[in-house]
């Protein structure tokens, strides 16, 4: 007898939801080298917020990388790469974030198996076992915004 389909078949493996509450501690800011992408509008609000004209921001915190655009990164004592806003171990531009920065730990790599957000784990110390319980049209409404 063929098996009956079941729609949960097909759910991810988070569909209970994921415990994370951010601490604004600061490790998603800072490793590896990378690029935290901004958007037009996204600018506009930052230089809103620090009371800056549009080209003296790019100017002291902008990269383009082909057509797009990165906040700049800054080599730290220990050799990591922070991100531009990251003073203290504390985002100077927390209100206004870029979407990119709003939506982790939420991206579509930290979710694809329960071993990589462990891994997560590991730099995030907001992903703990008494840390509220984010549900799954949250995580995906996150997640489909990274993709």
């Amino acid at each position: 007898m063929p098996k009956k389909f079941d729609e949960n078949d097909f759910s991810p493996w988070y569909k209970k939801g994921l415990q994370f509450s951010c601490t604004e501690c600061g490790q998603c800011c800072t490793g590896s080298p990378g690029y935290t992408w901004v958007t037009e509008d996204e600018i506009a609000n930052m230089t809103d917020h620090l009371g800056m004209s549009m080209n003296s921001f790019a100017s002291q915190y902008l990269r383009k990388i082909g057509d797009r655009w990165s906040l700049r990164e800054r080599i730290d004592v220990a050799g990591d790469y922070d991100c531009v806003f990251l003073k203290d171990k504390k985002c100077q531009i927390y209100s206004v974030r870029p979407l990119q920065c709003r939506t982790f730990p939420w991206w579509p790599q930290n979710l694809t198996s329960q071993k990589e957000w462990e891994e997560t784990a590991r730099r995030c110390e907001g992903i703990q076992q008494n840390a509220e319980l984010v549900p799954f049209q949250t995580i995906e409404q996150n997640r489909s915004q990274m993709q």
